[in-house]
């Protein structure tokens, strides 16, 4: 979700993503159907569905993702531009930041998967008849297994999605299960861009964190929740807080790795700069919510252990 530059505007989508979380199809809801006879209609929240999908169109990297991982990726008839994973995904120029009805009407999907509804894109789409689930900005991993099995009962693949989600809390609780009992807990930082904006513990990135025991350096920064769990740090900040780590999400879009931080003013004298733990993320990998986040652990978790308990 915040592959492009600048990361001012990455940011504003992850607060936007957040807030319009409450215009989204209520995933608390139990699915209503989806059995292994995938019998139709179907119903999650407010959307029922007459009859399987055949045709959808994915407007969210994450959602993409998911519905590749359930076994629902021959009905997906086409992506937005930043759904590169997998690769067979058929990517278009279709534009999940600002979704345009005509464009994605031309598809003539039975279904639209949406992260949010900028533009009252849901309202537009309503209008042409065209189903809409929208799949809000995870914040913790529970969001995202309940927007995978919702994406099962939908399309029809139930029992391969609720295998997705217990394989993926099954492989998170081995991952975690033997981590070292630290006398003191270990710090990072998570780097969205160069322009020094991160994510607190409250976002679905900093509850990652959490898993492995760390601790954020950028929590204070927005300790009111005002920035939405997105706060700009400045330079100052960042050398005063020292972390033992720094998690850079932006490799990929804005060429950054140790050695571009170690040239930072200031940055050369860090803990996590003389140990080397400035640890380069994949940048889709580390803003997505679906099924990889499992591979997201594993490279925190390999980095941090690296370091005597």
């Amino acid at each position: 979700m915040f592959r492009r530059t600048p990361r001012l505007f990455a940011a504003t989508l992850a607060v936007a993503a957040l807030a319009l979380g409450a215009c989204a199809e209520k995933t608390d809801d139990k699915p209503a159907a989806g059995t292994a006879a995938a019998s139709y209609p179907v119903t999650v929240g407010s959307l029922t569905l007459e009859k399987r999908p055949e045709k959808i169109v994915s407007l969210s990297p994450s959602a993409t993702e998911m519905l590749f991982a359930i076994g629902a990726g021959p009905q997906v008839s086409a992506v937005d531009d930043q759904s590169n994973y997998p690769a067979d995904a058929p990517k278009t120029d279709l534009s999940g930041f600002q979704p345009n009805a005509e464009a994605i009407a031309g598809k003539n999907p039975d279904l639209v998967v949406l992260s949010n509804d900028t533009n009252k894109i849901v309202d537009q789409l309503g209008k042409l008849k065209i189903p809409v689930y929208l799949t809000p900005a995870a914040t913790t991993l529970d969001d995202s297994y309940r927007q995978i099995t919702d994406l099962g009962t939908l399309t029809g693949h139930a029992d391969q999605a609720a295998d997705v989600a217990t394989r993926m809390k099954d492989d998170i609780a081995k991952l975690v299960k033997d981590l070292p009992q630290r006398a003191e807990k270990l710090t990072y930082y998570h780097e969205l861009g160069p322009e020094l904006y991160s994510a607190t513990s409250k976002t679905f990135i900093g509850s990652i964190y959490s898993l492995v025991g760390l601790t954020n350096i950028a929590d204070p920064a927005d300790a009111d929740g005002k920035n939405g769990g997105y706060p700009q740090l400045s330079q100052e900040v960042i050398v005063k807080a020292d972390p033992d780590f720094v998690f850079l999400a932006d490799s990929k879009c804005c060429q950054q790795n140790a050695d571009s931080v170690k040239a930072r003013s200031g940055w050369a004298g860090l803990t996590s700069v003389k140990n080397n733990q400035v640890v380069t993320l994949d940048d889709d990998i580390a803003s997505r919510w679906g099924p990889r986040v499992v591979d997201l652990l594993r490279t925190i978790i390999d980095a941090v252990a690296k370091v005597p308990a």
